[in-house]
């Protein structure tokens, strides 16, 4: 079976689970468990003990929310402005395609709802707007590498945005986690 690794933040850590079930004796996913990927320099800096090390043959990784984020909510400065962000990506890829043979699937940024994040913590927030712009700078940079994009923005918001996001705006109910990792392993199914 081929091994798969799923990279990403706090949502990847919601839906991985599921993930790892709809997989079941089709392909062996290498679980991050715990792991917080956090932002582009966080998973660069440990793209080759977290992915390249255990080399998979399909590898699905998201980035973005620990990016975009802005401090105090909503700051004026995004944690990584979007032209490193863009860069970040690059490197990202780069390395994957250089030192892998595994086909590479990108996640764009589930969307994100502010009035709900200010209403539980004023400290870290996400906007939708940099959603968009973010996920736009991400499918960019996945099509000039000839990447495959899985669009969990879209998955959510066909569902239900604010249905499935949780209390806090930014992560999912059991139902969103349920949903989200479906998608990724279909979408991995049809890379298998």
């Amino acid at each position: 079976m081929k091994k798969v690794i799923c990279v990403g933040d706090s949502i990847r850590m919601g839906y991985e689970p599921t993930v790892v079930t709809g997989l079941t004796g089709c392909a062996n996913v290498i679980e991050m468990g715990r792991i917080q990927g956090g932002n582009t320099r966080n998973v660069i800096a440990h793209l080759h003990d977290w992915v390249i090390e255990k080399g998979p043959q399909i590898i699905h990784i998201n980035a973005g929310l620990h990016d975009m984020a802005r401090q105090p909510g909503p700051g004026p400065e995004n944690a990584v402005p979007i032209d490193e962000y863009r860069a970040n990506l690059e490197q990202i890829l780069t390395t994957l395609q250089n030192e892998t043979n595994a086909v590479i699937i990108f996640a764009l940024t589930t969307p994100v709802n502010l009035n709900r994040q200010l209403a539980i913590a004023k400290a870290v927030n996400r906007t939708s707007e940099d959603v968009a712009n973010y996920n736009k700078a991400a499918l960019l940079t996945a099509t000039k590498f000839a990447v495959a994009v899985n669009d969990l923005h879209r998955v959510v918001v066909e569902y239900g945005a604010d249905d499935l996001l949780a209390d806090d705006g930014v992560h999912f109910t059991t139902e969103g986690y349920d949903i989200l990792g479906r998608a990724v392993a279909e979408t991995i199914r049809q890379a298998v």
